[in-house]
């Protein structure tokens, strides 16, 4: 659907209107079919009409942008939660997942670090519990 400015070339009328297409507008104008609605004329023009540039774009982009944040909080609030509750293991996560699980002495505890995608694969195919989060940087706003 496009909208636009029509003028009356005979009183001068300008008005607004809905078409399927800028073609279905020209198929419309060459048979005669628009006519003015102050005097009936069917000599109807197009005229400049400016872009619709409203807030609602800018309104779309600052819920996106609160949206986000309200996401990053809620993230950092499950991080704050992981720290506390879980023992950071670095870059030996997968290890000490390892050692968790195959070790059955040692006592089972939350870990949290750092494993590569295939890290995780693997230990997921070796039945060994592991989930991967998204981790927002303390330093973000």
């Amino acid at each position: 659907m496009i909208k636009y400015c029509l003028k009356c070339k005979n009183c001068s009328l300008e008005f607004e209107s809905w078409f399927s297409s800028s073609k279905e507008f020209d198929r419309l104008n060459k048979i005669k079919k628009l006519n003015c609605h102050n005097c009936n004329s069917i000599n109807i023009e197009k005229s400049l009409m400016s872009p619709n540039l409203t807030k609602t774009k800018n309104k779309n982009i600052e819920e996106n942008e609160q949206k986000l944040k309200e996401v990053k909080n809620k993230l950092k609030n499950y991080q704050k939660f992981v720290k506390e509750n879980f023992e950071f293991v670095g870059d030996n996560f997968a290890y000490e997942a390892r050692s968790i699980h195959y070790n059955k002495k040692k006592e089972k505890k939350g870990i949290y670090g750092k494993a590569s995608s295939e890290e995780v694969k693997e230990l997921k195919n070796e039945g060994i519990e592991t989930e991967i989060i998204p981790w927002v940087n303390d330093k973000e706003n």
